[in-house]
């Protein structure tokens, strides 16, 4: 994990025994929820020699309102029907792989692929298919018999109690998309993003006279938020927002989160005022009106990945 990274984007996780909170913040996630992971493994007293075993992450999931329900299978067709019913429901499934030793979580199926979080990978979204997903997640149980172990396929549904107004759509696309090198940034301050947008738009509903699209919004006023900040901020060129508003647009239309009509003057004048924030965050500013201005940001450090030592992840 990069040095100071923290809250709930998408980034690996710092350690070999923290994969159960992870996974549950990105279940939570995907729910709308940003959960910083930190807050999780305290409440779920994750352990650095035992990692967290299902009673803790269900003590955690209950503390940010959301039950595990728990199913249990020894048939592969029946353990794919109830996961993939799960996730047509938007519902993000925790799955215990690897004999049982590392957690991760699912939060889409598209007919035999699958949309996999995995916190020990970097980038953390993948796509498995299912004879893939099916060899990682089933169990021998060894304790039960030696020569014939039966196979066990347990999954853990994070259910929430609250009203889910805003879910994320992981399509495939959208992952591949995510994937990219050049979309690693989005990606890790993923959170930062839907808390901005879920202060400037709203979740779709059918009370909402005319909602525009992030897309059918940006463009309509697109080109006047690119000259305006570019031309204010002056360090900053035309490439470099666009970048931003296409991140931000990516997050909303994740969320399917939309503009009321009615609300547009107050939306651009709100994504003005975050480009520029960006903008003055990413590139300093000099002093006016009497303030002394600010430096631009230190180059952040090249990201180094952990290597594994054992099992506990």
């Amino acid at each position: 994990m990069a040095e100071g990274l923290t809250g709930p984007g998408f980034y690996p996780q710092p350690n070999e025994w923290t994969c159960g909170p992870f996974a549950l913040k990105h279940a939570l996630l995907a729910l709308g929820r940003m959960v910083d992971v930190n807050q999780i493994a305290t409440t779920a007293r994750t352990h650095w020699w035992s990692g967290t075993n299902e009673i803790q992450l269900a003590r955690a999931a209950r503390a940010f309102e959301c039950d595990l329900v728990l199913r249990r299978s020894n048939d592969e067709d029946d353990a794919r029907k109830v996961l993939v019913k799960h996730l047509r429901e938007q519902t993000p499934v925790l799955l215990c792989v690897e004999q049982w030793s590392h957690w991760i979580t699912i939060v889409r199926a598209e007919g035999s692929r699958f949309v996999i979080v995995d916190s020990t990978d970097d980038p953390l979204l993948s796509v498995k298919t299912w004879p893939q997903l099916r060899n990682w997640w089933r169990y021998h149980d060894y304790d039960y018999s030696k020569d014939r172990p039966p196979i066990i396929y347990d999954l853990l549904a994070v259910s929430p109690r609250f009203r889910t107004t805003v879910k994320a759509n992981f399509s495939v696309e959208r992952v591949k998309f995510l994937r990219r090198p050049e979309n690693r940034r989005l990606a890790r301050h993923w959170n930062e993003y839907l808390e901005d947008l879920l202060v400037i738009c709203k979740p779709p509903s059918v009370r909402i006279v005319e909602p525009l699209s992030m897309s059918e919004f940006l463009r309509r006023h697109q080109e006047l938020l690119l000259t305006r900040v570019v031309y204010w901020h002056g360090d900053v060129n035309r490439d470099e927002v666009q970048r931003i508003l296409s991140d931000l647009r990516f997050v909303s239309e994740t969320y399917g989160l939309v503009i009321p009509a009615s609300m547009s003057r107050r939306a651009l004048a709100d994504l003005a005022i975050v480009v520029a924030l960006w903008a003055c965050a990413d590139r300093g500013v000099d002093g006016m009106f009497g303030a002394t201005g600010a430096d631009p940001r230190p180059t952040s450090k090249p990201l180094k990945l952990l290597k594994r030592k054992n099992g506990k992840r």
